[in-house]
């Protein structure tokens, strides 16, 4: 019985060593499988010959013994939120077949903000002092160095960038051929980074063109415009230049600021679109979006930065993200069916096109990023997410111009109609003050002609009976002084009637020019031994005829007849009146007419007639035809 049991006891202890290697192999289970680094030419991944476990931020070498490590790695795609602030650790055994010692880089792929490198001997784990390569993407290498026929077994502490785009793809990379295996990197995305560095050139046309409108009109659509093109032009650019890249800058816009310079790309966009609609006085549902909009963007990115860098959950930084982003497409869905339903507004069909592509071609790019497999299928360029997107910006961009032409065309019609409003409102008030002066010249001449025909045509009347009265009562003892004043006063009598006559303006009219000019030539030659013949039209038309034209006319027309009755010994003067466009009076006489060659005896009067006509815009003309004749022409 006693054997019994120490044959019991005997098995029990096999039993658990069995058991605990067996643990041990299940642990690793690819405890024996090494990577010749001496083998590495170019870069060799190795996935398959390492196990993986994820821990919480604590010290590794702490909890090592506790680890349970799986074969492979956990996660052969994009690491899942609810890991990405924990920390992987990859177990790898490497070793060196040749007969000098060798080094190697390690490379676990993107994004990981800190690596650090562990060896394990006799089951102790000591850290290795990294050692980063001197160029530019440094801090995502690690040199691992192993003498001349070792072999070792080490670990990798990999933090991630708090980003959805981590993967893990641990690499090996020659030595010598470092920056080869960079620029290989890269090179995959230089036909994607072209076109991107095209687009981002558009749009530093746009912030150059935009900011040149703001500084010339002082319209403030045009710098939120600018800000709109700087930030989303300023997110792209950053993507080409810094993506697929280990540096600290390339990480801290990975994981932070683009999603922060796209959210603040998109607030200058809503208060464009409120100052390039003038949504509070044109479109008050469309001002009430765009605020909320610009508030919880606001919010968002606040929210955003504060579990960025005081929280570890990064689930709730990313749903703040993809919570703004739904919302920001809700507003755009809101946005597109509002313009539908104002389809008569030209200017927001522009929009609603541009808008409905960038919504399109944005969710074609979100595709890409969940389908990442299907698209990275398709041909050239096509293959990548951003270039969706940017087609997208490059649409809504075209016909956000085709817009703006269409709003300053109008704006142009606009103010050229408003300079002409204002421009005749102007002449309204220059022809206004032209009449009132007018008027008031007007009533100053008919205040005159009034007091001259009431005070001097009465004093000159009164003069003239006198005189008669004299000359009667002396009957054949007249003095010729009385005969004087008398014809003076009829003279006089007579240049005052002219006068009142051409100032009252009742009588500034053609067919009162006429009439007057007729009356006064057959009065003036009555008694005399000149007969007088005036022939007028028919029918005068019913044009106005300033006082000043009137006057000048009748006085050129009176020193005409005034010479013909001194000097032309004339039996018949015959008076033509002409009036159509031109206003054209003819007097000719049968008499001896005028020599040319000689006109001192008339120099003085012809001066004058002369003058008077050019003065209103007339001409006079003078000839000598069987007689004298004297034409006048006036365009009416």
């Amino acid at each position: 019985m006693r054997k019994l049991n120490c044959l019991q006891i005997l098995t029990a202890i096999a039993c658990m060593l069995l058991l605990n290697t067996i643990n041990a192999a299940a642990q690793d289970s690819l405890h024996g499988k090494y990577t010749d680094i001496s083998k590495v030419f170019f870069e060799q991944r190795f996935e398959k010959t390492i196990s993986s476990t994820y821990i919480n931020s604590k010290d590794l070498r702490s909890v090592y013994p506790s680890l349970r490590f799986i074969s492979g790695l956990k996660h052969k795609g994009t690491i899942p939120n609810d890991f990405v602030t924990k920390k992987v650790i990859l177990k790898f055994n490497i070793t060196n077949s040749a007969d000098t010692a060798k080094s190697i880089y390690f490379f676990p792929g993107f994004y990981f903000q800190n690596i650090n490198l562990y060896r394990i001997e006799n089951n102790v784990v000591k850290i290795i002092p990294s050692i980063l390569p001197s160029i530019t993407d440094s801090i995502g290498y690690r040199l691992i160095s192993l003498a001349a026929k070792d072999s070792a077994t080490y670990l990798a502490e990999l933090s991630f960038v708090k980003t959805y785009n981590n993967v893990i793809k641990p690499r090996f990379i020659n030595v010598g051929y470092l920056p080869a295996f960079i620029a290989e990197v890269r090179s995959n995305y230089n036909r994607i980074n072209l076109i991107t560095y095209v687009f981002c050139g558009l749009m530093l046309m746009m912030i150059l063109f935009s900011i040149a409108n703001f500084l010339q009109g002082a319209n403030p659509e045009f710098l939120y415009y600018s800000g709109y093109a700087l930030f989303l032009g300023g997110m792209l650019f950053t993507q080409a230049v810094f993506s697929f890249r280990t540096t600290h800058l390339s990480f801290f816009l990975e994981g932070y600021l683009d999603f922060i310079m796209q959210g603040l790309g998109i607030m200058f966009y809503m208060l464009f679109m409120r100052q390039f609609l003038d949504t509070k006085n044109k479109h008050s549902f469309l001002y009430r979006l765009y605020n909320t909009g610009i508030i919880l963007i606001a919010i968002a990115l606040l929210a955003y930065t504060l579990s960025y860098y005081f929280s570890n959950n990064y689930n709730l930084v990313n749903l703040i993200e993809n919570s703004t982003k739904i919302s920001l497409l809700l507003m755009t869905i809101i946005f597109l069916v509002y313009s539908f339903r104002h389809w008569k507004d030209k200017l927001l069909r522009y929009l609603f096109w541009g808008n409905l592509c960038l919504f399109v071609f944005a969710m074609v790019s979100q595709l890409a990023i969940l389908m990442s497999s299907f698209f990275k299928t398709l041909p050239g360029v096509f293959s990548s997410s951003i270039i969706y997107y940017e087609i997208g910006l490059l649409l809504e961009l075209i016909l956000f111009l085709a817009g703006l032409n269409h709003k300053n065309r109008k704006l142009l019609i606009a103010q050229t109609k408003e300079r002409e409003t204002l421009k005749a409102q102007n002449l309204l008030q220059e022809y206004e003050k032209e009449l009132a002066v007018y008027k008031a010249q007007q009533e100053e001449r008919e205040r005159i002609s009034a007091d001259m025909h009431d005070e001097l045509g009465a004093g000159m009347t009164a003069i003239r009976l006198m005189s008669e009265i004299a000359r009667n009562k002396m009957k054949e003892n007249t003095p010729v002084e009385i005969d004087k004043i008398s014809s003076s006063a009829d003279d006089v009598l007579n240049k005052m009637n002219a006068i009142i006559w051409s100032m009252n303006s009742g009588n500034d009219t053609l067919d009162n020019l006429i009439s007057y000019i007729r009356s006064y030539a057959l009065e003036y030659f009555d008694n005399t031994p000149i007969e007088c013949d005036v022939n007028v039209p028919e029918q005068i038309p019913e044009i106005v005829l300033a006082g000043d034209k009137r006057r000048n006319i009748f006085l050129s027309v009176k020193e005409t007849l005034n010479n013909s009755l001194k000097h032309s010994g004339a039996s018949l003067i015959t008076i033509d009146i002409k009036a159509n466009h031109t206003l054209q009076i003819t007097i000719a006489d049968n008499g001896k007419g005028i020599d040319m060659q000689n006109l001192r005896q008339f120099g003085n009067g012809l001066r004058n007639i002369t003058r008077r006509m050019e003065s209103i815009g007339g001409t006079c003309k003078i000839d000598s035809n069987n007689g004298a004749v004297t034409i006048f022409e006036l365009p009416l």
